[in-house]
């Protein structure tokens, strides 16, 4: 069975404002960006469909800039795609939000759809769809940096089943989805527990046994204060895979500087990494940081592959303390000169040692959850389609 398709324009609510772009580029600007406020919506908060909404990462306009651009708000129920640059990206605000509201950039769009034709949740899945993705990157209207505007978003053709089939769908898909989460949400608990642990041995120095260490300036007696860059291994250049040859999926995962843990996949055996592992893949425009433990392909440009150079700290023990260093943002200037420039401490062996045992337990429970969602993912990405297309009935 298939569904009659109807133009995105006209399931959306009937009302103006209910389709709109971003405010002009001057008008939102980094001089208007404050510490606190009003959230404002940017790529890195939108996905390819892996997540719904990533609720973090914000810049902010005060209530007063906000109060501006109020028909630029985004609100729960409301989808938001990118419109310049990672096109194809998608995001709808969930009812658990941090902020009652957003307000989207000038690189976005945003649509209010019309509850009683369609339920937002099922337009986001169908967007998400690798058929929709495509149709979406093919419409692409910019010359060097990718666009969709207005007029295409709302010509996008949506099938309208039922509403309670669409209902229906979109709660078959979320009960894989909620696993996803809840293992991606188990996997931050799990780093999050070695983070404090470091927090409180290394950086407030409580480690076991303190109360009868002298410190002196800030460094245990017995420790070492050294740069970073005098620590670091940094990996041969080896073949590396660009953004664009990614595959939804393959036997190889492609690990970059993206927010994603894994960017994408590949089938090119040439550029599999083995060896050493585990180790650290730093962003050098983003400054994200990664510990990897298995084997996988590195993204091209602004990967960094660094390892520690001496046994005396572990990839585990140098992870976490880069972790903790709060590293100035130069937008895509390169990161990794500045990051060899600040220092950190070298414990005693004994202190390197507990923690990284403590450290790569987790990290491998980590992955053992990591694993478990790519099959969840792959099932779910198997299912989405062929119930979209009236092929699976619900």
């Amino acid at each position: 069975m298939s569904w009659p398709l109807a133009k995105f324009e006209e399931v959306a609510l009937p009302v103006k404002g209910s389709i709109v772009s971003g405010p002009f580029g001057s008008n939102i600007g980094s001089r208007f960006f404050v510490d606190e406020g009003v959230p404002v919506i940017r790529g890195n908060n939108l996905t390819f469909g892996q997540r719904r909404f990533i609720d973090d990462g914000f810049v902010y306009l005060t209530e007063e800039k906000a109060q501006e651009f109020r028909n630029c708000e985004a609100v729960e129920g409301d989808l938001v795609f990118t419109a310049a640059g990672t096109i194809g990206q998608v995001g709808i605000i969930p009812p658990d939000t941090c902020f009652e509201r957003y307000i989207i950039s000038n690189k976005q769009l945003r649509v209010r759809c019309d509850k009683g034709k369609v339920s937002p949740l099922f337009l986001f899945l169908w967007f998400t769809t690798r058929e929709m993705r495509q149709h979406i990157i093919n419409k692409n209207s910019g010359s060097t940096i990718p666009l969709i505007n207005l007029g295409i978003l709302r010509g996008l053709p949506v099938p309208l089943p039922p509403i309670e089939v669409q209902e229906q769908i979109a709660a078959t898909i979320s009960a894989y989805d909620d696993l996803i989460e809840n293992n991606r949400r188990r996997m931050a608990l799990l780093e999050e527990s070695a983070r404090l642990l470091y927090r409180e041995w290394f950086v407030r120095l409580r480690f076991p046994g303190y109360e009868h260490t002298r410190i002196t300036n800030g460094v245990p007696e017995g420790w070492e204060k050294v740069k970073v860059g005098s620590l670091l291994s940094k990996i041969g250049k080896g073949r590396k895979i660009k953004r664009d040859d990614y595959l939804e999926s393959g036997p190889i995962p492609c690990v970059d500087q993206g927010v994603d843990f894994i960017g994408g996949y590949t089938d090119n055996e040439e550029a599999l990494f083995t060896d050493p592992l585990p180790l650290i893949v730093f962003g050098d425009h983003t400054r994200v940081l990664k510990f990897v433990s298995f084997p996988f392909a590195s993204g091209a440009d602004g990967t960094q592959l660094i390892y520690p150079n001496t046994p005396r700290i572990s990839p585990e023990y140098l992870y976490f303390s880069l972790k903790a260093i709060d590293l100035s943002n130069y937008f895509y200037a390169r990161h990794f000169k500045f990051l060899k420039e600040e220092s950190l401490l070298i414990p005693a062996e004994s202190l390197v040692r507990e923690f990284t045992r403590f450290a790569a337990t987790n990290f491998e429970q980590i992955n053992n959850l990591r694993t478990q969602t790519q099959k969840l993912r792959a099932a779910r990405d198997l299912l989405l389609p062929r119930l979209m297309s009236g092929e699976i009935a619900v």
